[in-house]
């Protein structure tokens, strides 16, 4: 029912995708999520390369479907990150925080498909001139750095002005985000809140249960006035964060005050000093679960979803 060209692309069986999202897009997630017949991502962040290809290597331990890699474009080993995705053959790679342009060609070679994330209509244009494979159109619901344009205004436009696929992010948590992704023109989904509470997720206890207990309106945004806005949950850390901001303090010095943040959120469990990435779906997210059931939950619910619609048109019709 659901077998769009992102399923073709990436020769999975659901257009579901797994966020690449640092220090918790591991490979043991990666591998859940595939296994579950979406496609999982593992999260190259700033890590050195030999970790990324050691993640890489695990994961074929745990799944022998198609998995991907995520890069930070502005990361220092970037390139270096590159030769290794190369090198083990991965088949697909998303990525973030940059314009893939100038490895397109070398990607293209070794026959890995790339699907970068955007934020606007004028750049997904472009990178479809650059050549790449599909796009991951994200809204400013996500977690973590985030756009302006919302899900809902923004992936409707990509798909105007694009042939290749569309994979709708941001505010996507279940089978009804996803079927309103579709409806959209999207032929898929990438979701990251949601699998951070799975139970494969290596993500600490307390980063899970902050996202179970949050509430509407707790995923706020941090340093917009940096140009770099990152969506996360209300805390100590942003409290004092935001002070800082509406005083002034210097980008550089509020990077400093930030760095190593995410990593003591999700690697140490400190919920109040630590950054917890997490989107505006935090509040619908009740439970933990395995990456397989989430995913047939999200299909299952989308289905029922559907069959509404279609009764509703049906009485429409008479």
């Amino acid at each position: 029912m659901f077998d769009t060209r992102v399923c073709k692309l990436l020769n999975i069986k659901y257009p579901i995708v797994q966020g690449g999202m640092a220090w918790v897009a591991t490979h043991e997630l990666a591998a859940a999520v595939s296994e579950g017949g979406g496609l999982g991502i593992i999260a190259a962040g700033n890590a050195p390369p030999e970790i990324v290809r050691e993640e890489i290597r695990k994961a074929r331990k745990f799944t022998d479907k198609p998995f991907g890699v995520n890069i930070m474009l502005m990361s220092p080993f970037a390139e270096d990150i590159v030769g290794i995705i190369c090198e083990e053959r991965v088949p697909v790679v998303t990525t973030g925080a940059g314009n893939p342009g100038k490895f397109i060609k070398k990607f293209k070679e070794y026959g890995i498909k790339v699907i970068p994330v955007v934020p606007t209509v004028s750049l997904a244009r472009r990178l479809e001139r650059e050549g790449v494979d599909a796009l991951i159109v994200e809204g400013t619901e996500a977690g973590g750095h985030i756009g302006e344009l919302t899900t809902m205004a923004l992936v409707p436009q990509v798909v105007d002005a694009v042939s290749i696929p569309v994979i709708a992010a941001g505010g996507v948590g279940d089978g009804r985000g996803f079927l309103a992704a579709l409806s959209l023109g999207a032929e898929g989904v990438q979701l990251g809140t949601r699998f951070v509470c799975s139970t494969e997720c290596i993500a600490h206890e307390n980063f899970k249960e902050m996202i179970i207990k949050s509430k509407d309106r707790d995923a706020i945004i941090t340093g917009r006035s940096t140009g770099y806005p990152v969506r996360v949950l209300k805390n100590r850390f942003t409290r004092e964060y935001l002070e800082l901001e509406r005083e002034g303090l210097s980008f550089e010095k509020l990077e400093e005050f930030g760095a190593g943040r995410l990593k003591l959120a999700v690697k140490d469990g400190d919920i109040n000093k630590g950054s917890v990435m997490a989107g505006q779906i935090s509040g619908l997210i009740k439970d933990v679960k395995p990456c397989k059931n989430i995913i047939g939950d999200i299909i299952n619910t989308a289905k029922e979803q559907l069959n509404i619609l279609i009764s509703i048109k049906g009485g429409l019709d008479q």
